[in-house]
């Protein structure tokens, strides 16, 4: 026998990197993480933290420039803008999670049916085109028109709009992964063909699943200021960014603290979610792990 035989991992295969490892030894990937959980601290700890209520009116202090008393400074009527800020950080981020839920949950159910079988395709193909040939916002708008400005509109017409784009992503996986051989031997064994979707296809199919998710967090944070600024999303009673925006339009040269701040935190939100995203991205992708 050789004496190669006998030397240890002579023959062993090198040994993989774990997948966190390798996720967190991106650059991009530790950047978006550290702003996404300042983003998150700073939502969970809003009502310990804040140095006063969102809500409360101050007339006699309105219109104050940041100062010690009010790192922010204050709205119209009073109110400190780092309180809103950070409960608007929670509106943002519940918002988000909701409108991920509802698009990733029906899009990736919508994408796995007509990728696998192919007489619902025709039909459910043509309904996601039409939802996708609407600009994104104005049907967002269009429906929180017809259902009333609130919290769970916004989810509704949000996921709505980002349901097909999961839906054709998953599709387009589907129909790959589907011509694979377990899957067809799956089938040729006298497994049911929802069983083999469900068993063998989706849990190959999940990581442009997660991708997407990532993605439309970002879209979602977004869309709901856009809505909120539009006047057709969280009521204004409700401290959200959009709406911060949207009362800072008539103030923006006198009191420039207004529009600076909340859309400073949209930007730091909406990037930490892209620059964690495009890491993901790269990390569950084999060719970019080769590399």
């Amino acid at each position: 026998m050789s004496m190669a035989a006998h030397e240890p991992g002579a023959w062993a295969e090198p040994r993989k990197a774990p997948f966190l490892a390798k996720l967190f030894s991106r650059t991009n990937v530790i950047i978006g993480t550290g702003l996404l959980v300042l983003v998150l601290a700073t939502a969970f700890s809003a009502d310990l933290l804040a140095p006063a209520d969102p809500n409360a009116l101050a007339v006699q202090n309105r219109l104050k420039p940041p100062s010690s008393t009010h790192l922010m400074g204050t709205d119209e009527f009073g109110r400190d803008v780092l309180s809103r800020v950070m409960h608007g950080a929670r509106t943002s981020l519940v918002i988000g999670c909701a409108v991920v839920l509802v698009a990733v949950g029906i899009g990736s159910l919508l994408g796995l049916l007509t990728g696998f079988y192919s007489r619902i395709d025709m039909v459910l193909s043509r309904i996601l085109d039409g939802l996708m040939s609407f600009p994104g916002l104005v049907l967002a708008i269009a429906m929180a028109g017809v259902l009333g400005a609130s919290s769970s509109t916004v989810v509704i017409a949000l996921g709505t709009v980002y349901m097909p784009r999961v839906a054709r992503v998953v599709r387009s996986s589907v129909l790959v992964v589907r011509e694979l051989p377990y899957v067809e031997a799956c089938i040729a064994v006298g497994g049911s063909r929802l069983y083999a979707l469900f068993r063998h296809v989706l849990p190959n199919v999940l990581s442009p699943i997660i991708v997407q998710a990532s993605f439309i967090f970002s879209y979602a944070v977004l869309g709901e200021a856009a809505l909120s600024f539009l006047g057709a999303g969280v009521p204004p009673t409700q401290p959200s960014w959009g709406n911060m925006l949207a009362e800072s339009r008539t103030f923006v040269v006198m009191a420039w603290w207004m529009a600076v701040f909340p859309g400073v935190a949209i930007m730091v939100t909406v990037l930490g979610l892209n620059l964690f995203g495009d890491g993901l991205r790269d990390a569950l992708d084999p060719k970019m792990r080769e590399r």
